[in-house]
């Protein structure tokens, strides 16, 4: 009888170690906040801008949505990096910038993205998704793509 109320106990806890890490318990990168860029005139090619921010001690970073022939692009930038995430016919992942959209040095940029990472999300979805989908899925895999 005591062992099944030690196994019982042990069951209950693995279950909710379980739940706390499939609802985000650590949410270290969880919380953050999307600005859209108003007032502001960027061209033809820019479509609109936001300012990602996780908290209130660190500098935002910018993405940059830009209209191409195979769909949109959503450039990710900040003083240290660039990262290009795309929306296409293939899904929505990651890829290099464009050097005509760089602004920051390749080599600091490499430096800062994990090459494994951003291999790993070259598709992290292969549904169409909208500006709103998209930023969410930035804000929420771009710590993973930080070294």
């Amino acid at each position: 009888m005591k062992n099944l109320k030690v196994l019982s106990v042990l069951i209950v806890c693995f279950v909710i170690v379980s739940a706390a890490k499939a609802t985000n318990f650590n949410n270290e990168f969880t919380a953050y906040e999307i600005s859209e860029v108003s007032d502001l005139y960027v061209g033809k090619k820019v479509k609109a801008i936001w300012t990602l921010s996780y908290s209130n001690d660190e500098t935002p970073v910018t993405v940059v949505k830009r209209k191409t022939i195979e769909g949109a692009e959503y450039v990710v930038s900040s003083k240290y990096f660039e990262v290009s995430y795309a929306a296409t016919a293939n899904g929505f992942g990651t890829k290099e910038v464009r050097k005509s959209w760089s602004n920051v040095p390749a080599k600091i940029s490499k430096a800062v993205i994990c090459k494994s990472e951003m291999k790993k999300q070259s598709v992290i979805t292969p549904n169409k998704v909208n500006d709103q989908q998209a930023l969410d899925l930035i804000a929420n895999y771009l710590p993973d793509l930080l070294n």
